[in-house]
């Protein structure tokens, strides 16, 4: 049976929501398992057009920049306060400090806010590998300037990778190796030591030998369009813009001799 693996973007605007284009968030999806892969501002709203919030298995978030975070505040208030219904409390993965974090922005009084209630958080490492559902996570850590974790999503023999915010790395450049799809942030400028620029992203497709390349978390001061153009600059394969609303089926892995 083939693989149902597939992406949603739920928004791909930085550093703060377009009209129309939240901030950083995805919908990953495969046999039934439905997971919100990073949570920028304006990316919940988005999310239940495709599905409830309590009809989700996990939340996997990349760093802690609001950009990529700020609706899990809003989340919280969803899951302990509104209609939302849950048998136990969310799966959140995210990076160390990720439960403090939360709790310092929802806590104002002597009570520290109850964020274990709404997320049972599990802090990332390196290689760090679970099964949600039907879907196979693997981690791996990537150079921003701070903790944060590129994502390998499997199913079915197919796979994506999703770079988080980076520079180029070996950690995400191995992670990616032979995947179907490669959603990769387009933003800054080559060498600043913290992202990818758009050449940097076909860089790495190449260097990962990816079947797809979808360029994501566009800088403002390029457009999408341009961002694909210079992307494909250096990446032979398919390059798309992650432009909000769109779904991706994942394709299997580029062919190897």
């Amino acid at each position: 049976m083939a693989s149902d693996l597939r992406l949603t973007v739920l928004g791909s605007a930085t550093p703060y929501p377009e009209a129309g284009n939240p901030c950083s968030g995805y919908l990953v999806s495969g046999g039934g398992t439905r997971v919100w892969v990073d949570a920028g501002s304006g990316t919940l709203g988005a999310l239940q057009r495709h599905v409830r919030l309590d009809e989700i298995d996990a939340i996997w978030v990349s760093h802690l920049h609001a950009d990529h975070t700020a609706d899990l505040l809003t989340a919280y208030y969803g899951l302990l306060y509104a209609d939302v219904r849950l048998d136990a409390p969310l799966p959140l993965y995210g990076p160390p400090g990720t439960a403090d974090r939360l709790a310092g922005f929802l806590t104002n009084g002597e009570r520290r806010s109850p964020v274990e209630e709404a997320f049972a958080v599990r802090e990332l490492d390196d290689g760090h590998r679970v099964r949600v559902g039907a879907l196979d996570l693997t981690s791996r850590e990537v150079a921003h300037g701070m903790p944060a974790f590129a994502l390998r999503v499997e199913h079915g023999g197919r796979s994506l990778v999703y770079s988080g915010d980076t520079a180029p790395c070996a950690g995400l450049t191995e992670l990616a190796a032979g995947c179907g799809t490669l959603l990769c942030e387009a933003d800054g400028d080559a060498g600043d030591g913290v992202h990818h620029s758009p050449e940097d992203a076909g860089d790495t497709a190449a260097a990962a030998d990816v079947r797809r390349l979808v360029v994501t978390h566009v800088g403002r001061a390029v457009t999408p369009g341009d961002a694909v153009t210079r992307a494909a600059a250096r990446f032979a394969g398919p390059v798309a813009y992650a432009a909000p609303g769109a779904v991706f089926p994942v394709d299997e892995g580029a062919a190897h001799d």
